[in-house]
C-alpha cells in the first residue's frame, strides 16, 4: 500500500522519537550504606541519609514518572556485613544503586560486588584512590574527595610552610595506607621526608604510646592519616601531651566540619585540613546549609553535601537516559557535567572520578568565630586538575 505524504512524515517523526521510558520494578531505589553507630557516625552517618532524602525531595520525588525510594543501613565498618547487606539489597530488595560507603575497605568490597551485579555504586564517604585506580568499575563513581586530593591540599600547604619532616599516625586499613602513601609521595617530591610512622587499629581510644613515638621522632609535622573519632581523639590527647605547645604541628589529613564541631575550636584551632565543600563558601552553599540545618540541626560537611550531589546526578542521568538500565545510566553520568551546590564545573572522568575543586582550610581561633559552625577560613582553592590523579595515570583500564 502506498503511503500518503502525511502518513510518511508522521512515521518519520515517530521513528526519531526516543523509546518509551523504562524503569525496572516501576520505581528507582537508592541505598545509603555507611557507618551510623561507630567512629564515622558523624562523618557521614544518618546525616548522609538525610542529604539523600533531601535530594530526592528537591528532584520532585519521581523520575520518569516513577517514585524514588531511599533506604539505609549501618555496615559497622565491616566489609563482610556491608557485602551481605548489599547482596540482599541487589538480589531481593530491588535496590538499583548503593551510595555513600564510608570506609575504604567497605567501599572496595561493595564496588566489586556492584561490578559483578552490574549495579551503580557511588562513593562519597571513602577515600582510597584504588576505587578509580586498579579496582575501578564501569559502574563505579567516586565523588567527594580522595586521598590524593587530601595529600595535595593539606600536605602541600604544610611542606611549603616549612613542615618538611613528617611522622605518620596511620589507621591500620586500606584508607590509612592510601592516605599515608599519597601524602608521602607528594611531600617527598617537594623536598620533604618521612622520619617514621606507626599504625593504630580502627576505633582506637588510647593514642598515648603512638603520640610519644611521634613526639620523640623530632618530626616537624605529625600527620594523622585517620579520620572521624580517631582523629579527634588523637588531637585531644596530643594537646594533653603538649605536642603543639612544644613546637610540632598536627596535620589532620582527613578532618571535616563535623569532627571540628565535636572537638571544639579550643582544641582544633589552627589545624590545616582540606574539604571539597564548605557551607559558608558562597550564597548557594549558605542557602543549602540553612536548609540542611533546618532538618538536622547541623551544617553539612563534604560527605553529606557530596551525597546530595551524587544522588541528584544519578537521578538526572536516569532522566537523560530515559531508563534506569545500568549501562545507559553510567554512560549518561559520565557524559553530564556536575554543576550544583556541591561542585561547579565538575567533570566525571572515564575512571569514574568526579573531578572538582578542593579547598584548603584553617580552623579559626575561638575569638575569630562568629558563632556555631563558623569554623573555617578558606586559605586556597586547589583546582580539580591538580587535586586528583590524571585518569590516564590512575591505573584504571577504562581510562587508558
Amino acid at each position: 500500500m502506498k503511503l500518503s505524504a502525511a502518513m510518511a512524515a508522521a512515521l518519520l517523526v515517530a521513528s526519531a522519537l526516543p523509546a518509551a521510558a523504562q524503569v525496572s520494578d516501576n520505581k528507582v531505589k537508592i541505598g545509603i550504606l555507611n557507618d551510623q553507630s561507630g567512629v564515622y557516625a558523624d562523618f557521614g552517618g544518618k546525616w548522609s541519609y538525610e542529604a539523600a532524602k533531601m535530594a530526592v525531595e528537591d528532584f520532585g520525588g519521581k523520575v520518569l514518572d516513577m517514585p524514588i525510594e531511599v533506604v539505609t543501613a549501618d555496615h559497622q565498618n565491616k566489609p563482610d556485613i556491608a557485602s551481605n547487606i548489599a547482596r540482599q539489597w541487589y538480589d531481593t530488595g530491588q535496590v538499583d544503586a548503593i551510595m555513600e560507603l564510608t570506609t575504604s575497605s567497605v567501599a572496595l568490597a561493595v564496588q566489586g560486588l556492584s561490578r559483578e551485579k552490574k549495579k551503580i555504586d557511588l562513593v562519597t564517604g571513602a577515600a582510597t584512590t584504588e576505587l578509580t585506580g586498579k579496582q575501578c568499575s564501569p559502574y563505579g563513581f567516586h565523588w567527594a574527595y580522595d586521598t590524593n586530593a587530601l595529600a595535595v591540599g593539606t600536605g602541600g600547604a604544610l611542606v611549603k610552610a616549612g613542615g618538611d619532616s613528617w611522622f605518620f599516625l596511620t589507621a591500620d586499613y586500606a584508607f590509612g595506607y592510601s592516605l599515608e602513601a599519597q601524602t608521602t609521595k607528594f611531600l617527598t617530591s617537594n623536598g620533604g621526608k618521612v622520619v617514621g610512622s606507626v599504625r593504630h587499629p580502627l576505633s582506637n581510644a588510647d593514642f598515648s604510646s603512638f603520640l610519644l613515638q611521634a613526639q620523640s621522632s623530632g618530626a616537624k609535622v605529625i600527620g594523622l592519616a585517620n579520620a572521624g573519632l580517631d582523629t579527634a581523639n588523637a588531637i585531644k590527647q596530643a594537646s594533653e601531651f603538649g605536642i603543639v605547645a612544644g613546637g610540632q604541628r598536627l596535620a589532620a589529613l582527613l578532618f571535616t566540619l563535623a569532627e571540628v564541631h565535636g572537638l571544639g575550636l579550643e582544641a582544633a584551632q589552627g589545624l590545616s585540613l582540606t574539604e571539597g565543600f564548605y557551607w559558608d563558601r558562597d550564597d548557594a552553599s549558605r542557602a543549602f546549609g540553612k536548609r540542611f540545618f533546618a532538618r538536622t540541626k547541623r551544617m553539612p560537611n563534604m560527605i553529606q553535601a557530596g551525597t546530595y550531589s551524587g544522588v541528584t546526578h544519578y537521578l538526572k542521568a536516569i532522566a537523560r537516559a530515559g531508563t534506569d538500565d545500568t549501562e545507559k545510566v553510567a554512560e549518561a553520568m559520565r557524559a553530564m557535567p556536575v554543576d550544583d551546590v556541591f561542585a561547579k564545573g565538575g567533570v566525571v572522568a572515564k575512571n569514574g572520578r568526579m573531578i572538582h575543586d578542593m579547598y584548603l582550610m584553617e580552623v579559626k581561633k575561638p575569638e575569630e568565630s562568629k558563632g556555631p559552625w563558623d569554623y573555617f577560613k578558606v586559605l586556597a582553592t586547589v583546582p580539580g586538575d591538580q587535586a586528583y590523579i590524571k585518569p590516564s595515570e590512575s591505573g584504571c583500564p577504562l581510562a587508558q
